[in-house]
C-alpha cells in the first residue's frame, strides 16, 4: 500500500465514521505562540479542546504536516542516525470534541490497523495508564486483546513510564490517560515489548497513540473529571508506512526511496544506503514545507532553524562529493510525491526553488572554505587515552562561526560523526567576548541611566594626545559619587579630553588620567550622552574627586594602530564600490587597533581576484601618501559634494567632512595625517554573515607586515618539509596527492587480497556439523573490522550450507563480531540471534538480520570461551 493510499484511506475510513476532513493547517502556528512550529494534529484544534473556540463539528480528522527541529521539540540531530526520527512528518489523528471516548476511540483504532490496513491481530500490543482500568477493560473484554499483550504503564515505573501514558497540555488545565498501540516487527529485531529493559529496541514501535483528555488539572495538582470528556490521536504516516510496506526504517517507505534516489541523482551517489542520502531526502521535504507556509531563511526565529536544516542538507551533500548546488533540483520530485495531498506545495513550487537555491549559493563557499578548515583542526587534535573523546576547543568554534560563518550546531554536528567532543563551554565564552564588543559597537556600554546634567566635553583628540582637564563628575555601579579611591572601578566625565569616545565603528580611546599620586587607568571610552565623554576604568593609585584638574594621556601606539585602521576601512569602502558595484553599503564595522572589520551590502563571496584588486586599489592610494583633510560644513553642502555616510550614524545641520585619498565621507573619528601613515594594506578574511551581507577583515601598517612574515614563514616551512622552493609549493603539493592516492588505491588492493588470502585459510579450518553444514567460528587477527563481511559473505559462498561467526580485536581492544547463515539455514540458526548470545558474554550487544548480522564487545578476556559456547549453541538449535 503506498503512502498516498494509506493517507487516503484514513481519512476516507474516519468520513464514513461522521469525521469532517480538516485540511492540515499551517506549519507556522496561528493560535498558539509557545510554539515554534505546529508539531502535532492537535495543535490547529488547541482553542477548540480549551473552550475557548467551537466548530461546526464535534468530530475531525486530518492529516497534519509537522516539523520537530527547533526549540523544545526537536528531532534535527537525530535524523540520519536512526530509522524514525524525521524534521517533517505527517501525523494522522481523529479527534473527538466531547462527543465520543474511549469506547469508540478503541474501536475505531482496532477497526483502522486490522480492518481496514489489514494488520494481523497478533502483531499488535496496547498500553494503557496504569490506573486506566476503562482503557483496560475495553482492550481485553470488547476488542479481545490477550492480556499479556496489554501492559499497564504508570507511576509505579517511575516519572518517565508515567509521562508516557499520562498526556497534559500544561502544568494546569485539559489532561488525560493515553493508549498507545505498538507493532510486534518480529524476533529477528532486537528489543523488548514497552516498559521492559529493552523497550529501547526496534522491535516494538509505537504506531499510535489515543489521548483521553477527560480531566482538567488545578495549579494544586488536583484533577476535575471534565463535563465533555475529548480524544485526541496521533499516529505518524512515516511509521504506519513502514508497517504495511513491510520494511523496518522510515527511509524505506515509497516515499522516501523515491527522495533518496533523488538525492543520489544530484549528488552522485551510488551507495543508495549511505545515510547522508537520508538526511537530504528528510530536509528536503521540511524545507520546502517551510517555505510554503512563508518561512525564509534568515538569522533568528523560524527563518534560523530553516536556514540550519537547509545548512545540514548542503552539508551532507559535500560530504558526498557534491560541491554545486543540487538542493534546490529536488523540489519537482518532492511535488510529484506530495503534491496531490498538499496543492499549495505545488502552486510554490517554483518560489521554493527560488528561496533554496538563493540560500544554497550563497553558503557555498562557506561550506567548501569551512569544511577544510574543521578539516584541519580535527587532523590536529591530540590523541587520547582509551575511552576518552577528543575535544575541539571553543575558540575554534568561534573562530568557524565568527570569521567564516560556519553555523556552530553544523560543526558540533559533524564532530558528533566523526566522535569528537566539542568544547561548549569555551565557545560560549569566546561568544561573550565578542557579545561584550557588539554592545560597544552598539553604544550599549554608554552607561545608561547615569544621572549627568552638566556641560557637554569639548574633545580636543584630533590634535592633541593630552590635554589638562577637571574632573566633572564620577560614578560607581551607576551611582554618582564625589570621590573614588584605588581599586574602585569607575567613570569619570571631564570638561575636555583628547580620548575618543567609541563612535562610528571606532573604539574607544585607552590611556591615564594623572592627578598628583592618584592615576585613573582608563581602559574605554563610551558617550554617556551625545556630547559627553565617559572614560571608563579604575583608580591604580591614589584617589581622585569631582573638581581635580587631571593630566589626560591617549595611549598614543594604540590610537596610532587604530587610527591606521580606521582611515584604510575609508579606502576599502571606496575600493569595493569600484570593485563589485554601487549596491556596496555599510552594514557595520568594528575598527581596533588590531584590524579593521567591515560589514557591507553584497550577496555573493568576493573572488580572489576581486579580493587582489580591492588590495591593490587601496594600496596605489597608500603610495600615493597624499595629505588627508577634514572640513566642517552643513549637512546639505556635505551631501551634494558628494560626500557618503559611511557609518549610517545621526548626523546634525553640521558635519564633519573627511577627504582621504580618493574617498569622501562623513565621519567623525580620528585619521592618519597622510595616507602613506597607514602603511602596507592586506585583507585577511572575508565571508558571509548574513543574508545579502558580507564580512571582510583587513589589518595595516606593522599587523599587516606581521601577518605576510608569519605567511612567509610558514610558506617556507612547508616547502623545506617538502624539500622544495616555495613557488614550486603547488605543483608537489599536487604531486603527492596524486601519489597518496596511488598508494590508498594500492592499500585497498592489499587488503582485499589479505581478506581473500585468510578466507582461504580459514576455510580449512571450518567443522562438518551432524546435520550436514560447516560451522567456522574463530578470531582473526590483522584484519580490519570493516572487512570482516566481506570475509563472511566470501566464507558462506565457498562453504555452501555454512553458519560463519568472525571475531577481531582492535588496537584500541574493542572486539567486532560478524555472523553469517546460509540461506538454508537461516530459517532454523538465525545470525542476529547468534551474534547476540556472543555480545552478551563480552560485555555487549548486536543484532541484524537472519543471514548477516553485526555486534561487539569489550571483555577480550571473555572471547576464548564464548567463541567455545557456539558449537553447542548451535547444535540446540
Amino acid at each position: 500500500m503506498k503512502t498516498t493510499e494509506i493517507r487516503q484511506k484514513f481519512l476516507q475510513f474516519f468520513q464514513s465514521k461522521g469525521h469532517t476532513i480538516v485540511p492540515s493547517s499551517s506549519l507556522v502556528p496561528g493560535n498558539d505562540p509557545t510554539l515554534l512550529f505546529t508539531n502535532s494534529g492537535m495543535v490547529q484544534f488547541k482553542d477548540v479542546f480549551t473552550g475557548k473556540d467551537s466548530r461546526p463539528y464535534k468530530r475531525a480528522t486530518s492529516s497534519q504536516r509537522s516539523v520537530r527541529a527547533g526549540g523544545k521539540h526537536n528531532d534535527l540531530e537525530n535524523v540520519g542516525y536512526t530509522a524514525r526520527h524525521h524534521t517533517f512528518f505527517e501525523m494522522l489523528g481523529n479527534f473527538s470534541f466531547g462527543d465520543y471516548f474511549k469506547r469508540d476511540a478503541i474501536a475505531y483504532a482496532w477497526e483502522m490497523l486490522t480492518g481496514v490496513y489489514g494488520l494481523p491481530k497478533e502483531k499488535l500490543w496496547v498500553t494503557v495508564y496504569q490506573e486506566d482500568d476503562e482503557a483496560y477493560g475495553i482492550w481485553e473484554k470488547e476488542i479481545g486483546v490477550p492480556p499479556e499483550r496489554i501492559i499497564r504503564i504508570g507511576d509505579n515505573k517511575g516519572a518517565r513510564y508515567a509521562s508516557d501514558n499520562f498526556w497534559q497540555m500544561a502544568d494546569t488545565g485539559p489532561c488525560g490517560p493515553c493508549t498507545e498501540i505498538f507493532y510486534d516487527h518480529g524476533a529477528d529485531i532486537w528489543g523488548g515489548p514497552p516498559g521492559s529493559p529493552e523497550e529501547d529496541g526496534d522491535r516494538y514501535i509505537e504506531i499510535w497513540n489515543l489521548v483521553f483528555m477527560q480531566f482538567e488539572r488545578d495549579a494544586a495538582g488536583n484533577m476535575t473529571p471534565l463535563p465533555k470528556p475529548c480524544v485526541d490521536t496521533g499516529m505518524g504516516l512515516e511509521r504506519i508506512a513502514a508497517v504495511l510496506q513491510h520494511v523496518h526504517s522510515n527511509y524505506e517507505i515509497d516515499l522516501f526511496v523515491a527522495l533518496i534516489e533523488a538525492a543520489a541523482r544530484e549528488t552522485g551517489c551510488k551507495d543508495l544506503s549511505n545515510n547522508s542520502l537520508k538526511v537530504i531526502a528528510d530536509h528536503i521535504r521540511a524545507c520546502c514545507f517551510l517555505v510554503v507556509d512563508g518561512v525564509i531563511p534568515s538569522n533568528e526565529g523560524r527563518g534560523y532553524v530553516l536556514r540550519r536544516i537547509i545548512r545540514r542538507a548542503l552539508r551532507h551533500g559535500y560530504q558526498l562529493g557534491q560541491s554545486k548546488p543540487f538542493f534546490y533540483k529536488m523540489v519537482p520530485d518532492l511535488v510529484k510525491q506530495m503534491g496531490e495531498a498538499y496543492p499549495e506545495l505545488t502552486k510554490n513550487a517554483a518560489r521554493v526553488e527560488q528561496v533554496l537555491r538563493q540560500e544554497e549559493e550563497r553558503f557555498g563557499e562557506t561550506l567548501e572554505h569551512g569544511m577544510k578548515i574543521l578539516d584541519a583542526a580535527l587532523a590536529a587534535l591530540p590523541k587520547v587515552s582509551q575511552g576518552q573523546l577528543q575535544v575541539l576547543d571553543g575558540n575554534t568554534l568561534f573562530t568557524l562561526y565568527d570569521t567564516y560563518g560556519f553555523p556552530v550546531d553544523l560543526t558540533a554536528d559533524i564532530c558528533r560523526e566523526r566522535g569528537v567532543d566539542v568544547d561548549q563551554a569555551g565557545f560560549e565564552s569566546a561568544m561573550n567576548r565578542q557579545r561584550d564588543q557588539a554592545r560597544a559597537a552598539g553604544k550599549f556600554k554608554m552607561a545608561e541611566g547615569l544621572a549627568y546634567s552638566g556641560t557637554q566635553t569639548v574633545f580636543e583628540g584630533y590634535d592633541h594626545l593630552q590635554r589638562s582637564g577637571k574632573v566633572l563628575a564620577l560614578y560607581v555601579g551607576g551611582a554618582s559619587v564625589d570621590r573614588v579611591v584605588a581599586g574602585q572601578d569607575a567613570i569619570a566625565v571631564l570638561d575636555n579630553t583628547p580620548f575618543y569616545a567609541e563612535s562610528g565603528g571606532q573604539v574607544g580611546d585607552t590611556g591615564a588620567l594623572t592627578s598628583g599620586a592618584a592615576m585613573f587607568e582608563v581602559l574605554d571610552t563610551q558617550k554617556i550622552q551625545p556630547g559627553v565623554f565617559g572614560h571608563h576604568g579604575r583608580v591604580a593609585t591614589g584617589a581622585l574627586s569631582v573638581g581635580d584638574t587631571v593630566t589626560a594621556t591617549v595611549d598614543a601606539e594604540q590610537r596610532a594602530r587604530t587610527v591606521r585602521n580606521h582611515s584604510a576601512t575609508h579606502l576599502m569602502h571606496k575600493a569595493l564600490r569600484e570593485v563589485l558595484g554601487g549596491h556596496v553599503q555599510q552594514r557595520g564595522s568594528l575598527v581596533d587597533a588590531d584590524k579593521t572589520r567591515f560589514d557591507f551590502a553584497h550577496d555573493a563571496p568576493l573572488s580572489e581576484q576581486e579580493i587582489a584588486r580591492v588590495e591593490s586599489i587601496v594600496n596605489a592610494e597608500i603610495l600615493k601618501n597624499q595629505a588627508a583633510m577634514a572640513q566642517t560644513m552643513s549637512y546639505d553642502d556635505a551631501v551634494k559634494g558628494g560626500a557618503m555616510a559611511l557609518f549610517g550614524e545621526k548626523y546634525g545641520d553640521t558635519v564633519r567632512v573627511l577627504d582621504i585619498g580618493f574617498s569622501r565621507e562623513l565621519c567623525g573619528g580620528t585619521h592618519v595625517a597622510r595616507t602613506g601613515d597607514i602603511g602596507l594594506f592586506k585583507v585577511v578574511a572575508e565571508g558571509g554573515v548574513a543574508a545579502g551581507v558580507r564580512r571582510i577583515e583587513a589589518v595595516t601598517g606593522l599587523n599587516a607586515l606581521a601577518w605576510v612574515q608569519n605567511l612567509n614563514a610558514t610558506v617556507q616551512r612547508a616547502a623545506a618539509a617538502l624539500k622544495t622552493q616555495p613557488a614550486e609549493l603547488p605543483e608537489r603539493i599536487g604531486l603527492l596527492q596524486d601519489q597518496l592516492k596511488s598508494v590508498e588505491k594500492d592499500l585497498e588492493q592489499a587488503r582485499a587480497k589479505l581478506a581473500s588470502s585468510a578466507g582461504n585459510a580459514l576455510t580449512e579450518a571450518a567443522v562438518d556439523m551432524p546435520a550436514g553444514f560447516k560451522l567456522l567460528v574463530t578470531e582473526v587477527k590483522g584484519v580490519d573490522p570493516k572487512d570482516l563481511r566481506s570475509m563472511v559473505d566470501q566464507l558462506k559462498d565457498r562453504l555452501k550450507s555454512a553458519v560463519v561467526l568472525l571475531a577481531t580485536i582492535s588496537a584500541d581492544g574493542k572486539i567486532s563480531l560478524v555472523a553469517g547463515v546460509t540461506a538454508d539455514l537461516s530459517a532454523k540458526i538465525k545470525a542476529g540471534d547468534l551474534v547476540g548470545f556472543v555480545a552478551g558474554q563480552i560485555g555487549g550487544k548486536g543484532g541484524g538480520r537472519a543471514d548477516m548480522a553485526m555486534g561487539g564487545g569489550a571483555d577480550v578476556a571473555a572471547l576464548p570461551a564464548s567463541l567455545s559456547s557456539v558449537k553447542a549453541w548451535v547444535e540446540a538449535k
